[in-house]
């Protein structure tokens, strides 16, 4: 399993990973903004009719049928908000997450490389020691 996460380690552009970090971070908190600015409606109570002692006509059923249609339609539309409103926050928090991530690696790269200098410094003393150490 390492391997094969090492081979897709090495095939990502890591440097267009590192520019645009920022980039997708600022639209992450733009879009966090709009949404959150974004009120939820709420819906309307339904409206009372007051009942008379005569049978409800075709109208009046046809009326009662559509207002409970509307009703469910809006509380459809106020849980779509909502998870809008947490799809976004999510979307936010993983943006920072990668520009963080995507720091650490920077300098944990560039760790490495100040360290593949000093290990072929620390060689190259370590041989010519060796070398005076061996001389005649």
């Amino acid at each position: 399993m390492p391997v094969g996460w090492l081979s897709v380690l090495k095939v990502v552009p890591w440097g267009e990973v590192i520019t645009n970090a920022p980039k997708v971070a600022d639209g992450a908190r733009r879009l966090w903004s709009a949404v959150k600015k974004t009120p939820a409606t709420e819906p309307p109570e339904p409206a009372t009719t007051e009942a008379s002692n005569a049978a409800p006509s075709a109208d009046a059923e046809a009326i009662a049928a559509l207002q409970g249609q509307l009703g469910s339609a809006e509380r459809a539309i106020v849980a779509l908000q909502e998870q809008m409103l947490a799809s976004s926050e999510l979307i936010k928090a993983l943006a920072e997450q990668n520009t963080e991530l995507i720091r650490r690696v920077e300098a944990m790269r560039l760790r490495g490389r100040w360290l593949v200098g000093a290990t072929v410094a620390i060689g190259v003393a370590a041989f010519a020691a060796l070398g005076v150490a061996l001389a005649p």
